[in-house]
């Protein structure tokens, strides 16, 4: 697989995810629905990975640490959030966390929180085309 197409591997794979983010949204899905809003933005942040440097490509969920890997300079406003989105991977992962996020997922939260994953994911589209 060339770089070029391991990019397009990855922003199709995030296309499908936003997809999907969508929809569990719209059914009231929310905290999945967060789950797959982290899943795009690592998966857009590892297409910039691989347009940076293909070596650097690791198998994390960090958001900030793969933000890092692919050279994109952040403010500390856009640090904050990867955090934020970092934790929708964990607490959806590990029963000592699920049952307190189900009950942080409300409309209003997921609302907000996607809107935050729509900024970066629009941000991170961008970078790809330069």
């Amino acid at each position: 697989m060339t770089d070029k197409e391991h990019i397009a591997y990855w922003i199709d794979s995030a296309e499908i995810d936003y997809k999907a983010m969508l929809n569990l949204f719209e059914s009231k899905d929310y905290v999945w629905a967060l789950f797959l809003g982290h899943l795009v933005i690592e998966k857009l942040l590892k297409g910039l990975i691989v347009k940076h440097d293909p070596l650097l490509l690791t198998k994390t969920h960090d958001l900030n640490k793969l933000a890092s890997l692919s050279n994109q300079e952040l403010n500390e406003e856009q640090k904050d959030i990867l955090d934020e989105i970092t934790l929708f991977n964990l607490e959806t992962r590990y029963p000592d966390y699920k049952l307190e996020f189900y009950k942080k997922c409300t409309k209003e939260y997921t609302t907000a929180s996607i809107e935050k994953i729509l900024e970066l994911r629009t941000w991170l589209k961008n970078q790809l085309q330069k």
